[in-house]
């Protein structure tokens, strides 16, 4: 019998993806949690086979439970809304074995979780093409000046720090912006951070 832990936040779902899994034969959900620390709790103390969580939870997020319970004894499946490269660069790097999104086919889900038992890893397909279509446009000294933004530096400071004038910096901001085909700083750290550019 495959032993699974379920987090998910809404409760409708929650009892839904309990109910159908339940349904197979070789399945079992032995527990459900509501947030990120009630799964890392939960896997700790049943240590089930499977862990299949949502990303974005009360208290902690999947990807952050995820990495907490990398390296433990059990697969971990993120089932999720967003198809969001820097989400899916960061649960692999987790070490999760399946990136599923809530709108495939139900029967899906049963299956990706034998196919990750068998110690296969699942990603959903529209997320592959993103992860290798997506290359960062800006140069290594655009990318050093946008992380100093998000650092929360204003324009002198980073002048500063790389050695260069105020107006230099500017012009790297117009590009970063223009290249990203974003209106401001703040979405110009927002893209960079969904997909994934940022160290």
């Amino acid at each position: 019998m495959i032993r699974i832990v379920i987090a998910e936040d809404q409760r409708m779902m929650l009892g839904a993806l309990g109910s159908l899994l339940n349904l197979e034969d070789d399945m079992e959900v032995i527990g459900k949690a509501s947030n990120g620390q009630e799964a890392i709790d939960l896997v700790r103390k049943l240590q089930p086979d499977v862990c299949i969580m949502d990303i974005e939870m009360p208290e902690k997020s999947g990807l952050e439970a995820a990495e907490e319970l990398k390296g433990f004894d059990c697969k971990l499946i993120i089932l999720t809304t967003f198809a969001r490269t820097g989400y899916f660069q960061r649960a692999l790097k987790a070490g999760v074995s399946g990136y599923l999104l809530k709108d495939s086919p139900s029967e899906e889900l049963a299956s990706s979780i034998r196919f990750c038992l068998a110690g296969k890893r699942i990603y959903a397909p529209e997320l592959m093409d993103d992860v290798y279509s997506e290359e960062n446009p800006l140069t290594e000294r655009e990318k050093e000046v946008l992380e100093l933004v998000a650092d929360g530096k204003n324009t002198q400071e980073i002048a500063e720090e790389l050695r260069i004038k105020t107006g230099t910096v500017r012009n790297y901001i117009s590009a970063i912006l223009e290249k990203l085909e974003v209106k401001n700083r703040i979405e110009a750290i927002t893209q960079s951070k969904e997909k994934g550019w940022f160290k």
